[in-house]
């Protein structure tokens, strides 16, 4: 009971640091535009695995060009903060200020989404289509799945990358800004999740 208790503790206290560090990154975003020219400076060390303007990242790792600036700026900094554990990226954002990571965000968002790699699977297709349909991805991410302020873009989005991330939602090892998409995801079947990465990937 005690080591329960415990737990319960702990998860309160991360869920209360990680609200006030959304806050302080809401206020920031609202403060600051982001500077792409800076940001373009900033990000050199970025493409080696993100990609570049008409270069495809290395596999597993998201293409950014395109993404929403407001959702990338606070995922930058919620990583920077250690409340957002990617290993990859513990090192790299070390030492970079607000403004920095606002300057990426925008750098990168400023760029055109990328296209479709691979060819579209027709049926594979219209499943993920319908699949999304039914669970109203639209509502958040927009009917065209290119997302809005804090909610990323999924249209045109690497299909293996969705494909794992949604299969973390799923399985409770990774949150977003709040736990919607883990309940979203629960129980989804990896073959639908196949189709849903397949669809958004080809729109």
């Amino acid at each position: 009971m005690r080591g329960y208790e415990a737990a319960r503790r702990t998860r309160i206290i991360r869920r209360a640091v990680f609200l006030c560090t959304l806050l302080i990154a809401e206020a920031v975003y609202a403060q600051s535009k982001g500077d792409p020219a800076r940001g373009a400076a900033r990000s050199t060390p970025c493409v080696s695995c993100h990609g570049a303007p008409g270069k495809a990242p290395l596999a597993g790792n998201p293409s950014l060009d395109g993404q929403m600036a407001h959702y990338m700026e606070l995922q930058l900094v919620l990583m920077r903060e250690g409340l957002r554990d990617v290993p990859q990226m513990a090192g790299m954002l070390k030492g970079l200020s607000d403004r920095d990571l606002g300057d990426i965000a925008a750098y990168f968002a400023s760029q055109k989404p990328p296209q479709p790699a691979g060819n579209r699977e027709a049926k594979l297709h219209a499943r993920g289509a319908a699949l999304a349909k039914a669970m109203i991805c639209g509502n958040c991410h927009g009917d065209d799945y290119r997302g809005q302020k804090h909610v990323p873009r999924l249209a045109h989005q690497r299909e293996e990358y969705l494909a794992v991330a949604l299969k973390a939602y799923r399985d409770n090892k990774r949150t977003g800004i709040d736990t919607s998409m883990n309940g979203i995801m629960y129980q989804v079947t990896d073959g639908d999740i196949r189709a849903l990465a397949h669809y958004l990937a080809h729109l």
